[in-house]
């Protein structure tokens, strides 16, 4: 079915929750919380996607997305280690936990475009326009969204840093 092999369904299977998860916490906490239960399930959900990617994939970038997620997951996940980076960790920890996401997401949408409906896809390359188009959507909302996560951050920064000189 949609031409998935066995270790393609571990890997889709495997790494699917890692997507509604990352979505409740950007909805409840703006960015990915890892010391908390959402984040420790997305935490092994990403590891099992990104390390079961590397028994199948067939192309070079799909290697290089694999790695990339890691080193940013395990930096993320690992951030509170260097508590010399003072406020820097929480903004090093966001971004490294929203790029782990968006690193989700650009293959999720591509392989669904490229599969769906069985027998006839969307999109039938990886040049197709419609996926090049859901592609820089990602990125536009990637870009906003780490905007966003900024900005909220130093708000809340500056609200902590007020209220304790009161």
């Amino acid at each position: 079915m949609y031409g998935i092999s066995p270790l393609g369904w571990v890997h889709t299977l495997g790494s699917l929750p890692a997507i509604p998860v990352a979505a409740y916490m950007f909805a409840r906490h703006g960015r990915i919380v890892p010391r908390s239960i959402p984040g420790k399930v997305y935490f092994c959900a990403m590891v099992i996607g990104a390390t079961s990617l590397f028994l199948f994939a067939h192309e070079p970038v799909s290697y290089g997305i694999a790695i990339a997620t890691l080193l940013l997951l395990f930096a993320g996940y690992n951030a509170w280690r260097f508590p010399r980076l003072g406020r820097a960790l929480t903004y090093a920890e966001t971004i490294c936990l929203s790029l782990t996401a968006f690193l989700l997401m650009l293959p999720t949408v591509s392989e669904t475009l490229r599969r769906v409906p069985d027998g006839h896809p969307i999109a039938a390359d990886l040049k197709s326009p419609i996926l090049l188009e859901a592609q820089a959507l990602l990125l536009v909302l990637f870009i906003a969204g780490i905007s966003a996560q900024v900005i909220f951050l130093r708000r809340q920064g500056r609200a902590l840093t007020s209220s304790g000189r009161s």
